[in-house]
């Protein structure tokens, strides 16, 4: 769907387009730049767009994460192709004129670099796509005269406070990791890499208890499981040996978890990342002792897993380019270059079948679990636009998942408007047991059990179904009413579905909330965990509260704790979302389960555990996720690990920078550094880090500091400083974002 945003009204319609280069036409090149809000209205933001090479240019593209915006002058237009992918026409465009200059007014703010326009690129009068050359100014810079954006970024001294708190932490000893041990209890000796290690099964109560017994002999590890014991290795050779030169004290650790549901989901619908990048996480899931990968592989951008059958959810729903039809590829929503058969970013991709069997038997040999997500009945145009070339190709409408002639109008929370399959078509339910039964036949081939199947559940907007004849024959069939009451017939249909296979469904809150109790005993039974994202700590409106005394296993999956996409400060130079609010390590620390769904007497469910959230709309490299996972998903497995307090801010900031950073590195992983702070006390100025051998660089001149920049040691003379104060933190070869104090 193409919907107007302003100038011309552009008609959908199928425009074949050659991705393949134009030798003949010079490449054009745009700059963008932020204008200072105009009459005083902080809240709105003006940007220019200055375009050369205009003879070769019919539309120019780019993708942005969604907001609303229009073109400040009538001659030019901008049009959403769909949800954060867009085109511009001027009258420049096409002709030789020297350059087009187009101003843009967002109703928001742009806050940080991660919501400015990228991935430029155009198409030729002829069709063809083009690479354009952009040049962004950092908002860093541009936005520092803005008010409304200076009070939003964390204040430098605030900072300040911070990390003077944070170095006050215990510097830790050869055992002190994340997640913490149960019980440590040292005895005499040295136990050295190299030296026997044996195994033993144990009975224990909790089937994940392990004891490791260290003398100067040789290890005994004694696990109440397989899965026990391989955890248990794991963590003497990858957590204790090797951050410690090969050589630890002997003790004897007993450890075990308190939640059986340690989980980490990764979005590749939005973004890919492919199975050598995806083992690469799931290794480091592992040495935390993160036992399950809830992996998102569908969504309305896409659609990551190949399903015999049925070609086009690939063919289809793993490419994204220019199009205004998707009938043969998705638009090209995120970072997409134009061209759908690009091999470059994250746009397109997906697991072969034989790529997924291999996924799943490395995950099963380190101790992890995968849980697929296959997005119902929302979030599901990937799914639905190839469905619809299935059928054009096949003639077959088995897999229909859409009615002809539905009128209903409704927005998603990601403003689709066309993601929704119908509760009232047998073609639905046929699409989901048929891509069950093809996964349940990948698990079976690698020898691996499937823990569950993730149908979604969620984001279903208002107005869904309404203009559907098949779907109110159905509400009134049922007796009920209304989107809610259609989601609801829609996910009892998918419990029957996974019953009968012996499959255990999970999905979000959104298939318990809001029903009665003639309902959940239709679901509760047939459902292996439900993700509880939105839960106010009043108990009237505590959604995990509700979910444990209806009967179902709840996994806290806060946004406000748990979304590792979340910024970790408000600052320009973060990569990530804040509408659920800033979450560092710090935050994720701060997340216990009994806090936030405590104990209910003659609850009939309960919390099984907690999992941390990467949504992908943010992330446009394997690096850029791995920021947002490190420090945070440390965090994250402390929590799930251990429920009740163990680590204090500062001693887990100390672990974190101590122990934590420098592994990183030494495994290639790129991780995120907190930034230093700035005040003037006295008439000088004064820094600080967070962590004792970190190293502050700052300039007194406006410039943007670098590795380069002069280390700061002591306090400055308040004369010294020419313009605004600006630092950054660099240790173990990682650099924080910059900190600035305005003179």
């Amino acid at each position: 769907m193409i919907r107007k945003i302003s100038g011309l009204f552009i008609v959908a319609s199928a425009i074949c387009a050659s991705c393949a280069s134009n030798s003949d036409a010079t490449n054009p090149a745009v700059t963008w730049e932020i204008l200072s809000p105009q009459d005083g209205n902080e809240s709105k933001t003006i940007c220019r767009l200055t375009v050369t090479g205009l003879d070769s240019i019919s539309r120019l593209c780019f993708n942005q994460l969604p907001r609303e915006k229009r073109v400040v002058s009538q001659g030019d237009s901008i049009v959403e192709i769909c949800a954060g992918y867009y085109y511009l026409s001027a009258p420049e465009f096409g002709t030789p004129a020297e350059n087009a200059v187009i101003e843009i007014e967002y109703d928001m703010p742009i806050r940080t670099d991660a919501f400015l326009p990228e991935s430029f690129h155009a198409v030729t009068p002829g069709g063809r796509i083009i690479p354009v050359e952009a040049t962004l100014t950092p908002l860093l810079d541009a936005s520092i005269e803005n008010k409304e954006w200076t009070n939003w970024i964390t204040s430098a001294d605030s900072i300040y406070r911070l990390n003077d708190r944070l170095i006050s932490g215990k510097k830790p000893g050869p055992f002190d990791i994340s997640p913490s041990f149960k019980k440590v209890t040292l005895t005499e000796g040295t136990f050295k890499s190299g030296s026997p290690v044996t195994t033993n099964s144990i009975r224990h109560e909790n089937p994940e208890f392990y004891r490791i017994t260290l003398t100067p002999e040789k290890a005994l590890i004694e696990g109440a499981s397989p899965r026990a014991i391989t955890v248990a290795k794991r963590t003497l050779e990858r957590r204790l040996l090797e951050p410690n030169g090969g050589e630890i004290p002997c003790a004897v650790i007993e450890d075990y978890p308190d939640y059986p549901y340690r989980a980490l989901m990764i979005d590749i619908a939005r973004n890919f990342y492919n199975p050598e990048q995806m083992r690469k996480i799931v290794g480091l899931m592992a040495d935390y002792r993160l036992n399950t990968l809830h992996f998102h592989i569908t969504d309305d951008e896409a659609w990551r897993l190949e399903i015999p059958g049925l070609p086009e959810l690939t063919e289809v729903g793993a490419r994204r380019g220019y199009t205004l039809d998707s009938k043969d590829f998705l638009p090209g929503v995120f970072n997409s270059d134009g061209n759908p058969d690009s091999k470059a970013g994250t746009a397109n991709g997906y697991f072969s079948r034989d790529e997924f069997i291999s996924f799943l038997k490395y995950c099963d040999s380190i101790g992890v679990s995968v849980i697929p997500e296959v997005e119902s009945p929302g979030h599901a145009r990937a799914a639905i636009m190839a469905m619809k070339a299935y059928e054009r190709r096949t003639g077959d409408d088995t897999y229909r998942l859409t009615e002809p002639g539905d009128t209903s109008v409704y927005t998603s929370a990601q403003d689709y408007h066309d993601n929704l399959m119908n509760p009232a078509l047998p073609g639905t339910y046929a699409f989901i047991a048929k891509v069950v039964d093809e996964i349940e036949a990948m698990y079976h081939e690698a020898g691996v059990s499937l823990p569950g199947i993730h149908l979604g559940g969620d984001e279903v907007p208002e107005g869904a179904w309404d203009g559907s004849p098949a779907a109110m024959k159905l509400a009134a069939d049922k007796g009920v009413t209304g989107r809610h009451g259609l989601q609801g017939e829609f996910v009892k249909k998918v419990a029957r579905i996974m019953r009968d296979r012996s499959i255990p469904m999970l999905g979000w809150q959104d298939i318990y909330t809001g029903y009665d109790d003639n309902y959940h005993p239709q679901v509760a039974p047939q459902v292996g965990g439900v993700n509880c994202w939105v839960s106010p700590l009043d108990p009237e409106r505590n959604n995990a509260i509700k979910g444990v005394k209806a009967g179902y296993p709840v996994i806290l999956s806060n946004v406000n704790y748990f979304y590792m996409d979340m910024l970790y400060a408000p600052h320009p130079e973060e990569r990530g979302l804040y509408w659920g609010g800033c979450v560092d390590e710090l935050k994720t620390l701060s997340g216990y389960p009994d806090m936030i769904c405590p104990d209910q007497a003659g609850a009939k469910g309960e919390i099984i555990g907690v999992s941390g959230h990467l949504w992908g709309e943010t992330l446009r490299s394997l690096e850029g996720a791995e920021t947002l996972l490190f420090p945070k998903s440390i965090a994250l497995a402390e929590r799930a690990w251990n429920g009740k307090p163990t680590y204090s801010p500062e001693d887990f900031s100390m672990m974190i920078g101590e122990k934590e950073l420098p592994r990183l590195k030494r495994l290639g992983v790129t991780a995120h550094m907190r930034a230093p702070g700035i005040k003037i006390e006295n008439g000088k100025i004064h820094m600080n880090a967070p962590y004792p051998d970190a190293e502050i660089h700052y300039t007194l001149d406006g410039s943007k500091p670098t590795p380069s920049s002069p280390v700061y040691s002591s306090p400055i003379p308040v004369e010294e400083c020419k313009a605004d104060i600006r630092a950054i933190i660099t240790k173990d070869g990682y650099q924080s974002v910059t900190s600035l104090l305005r003179k």
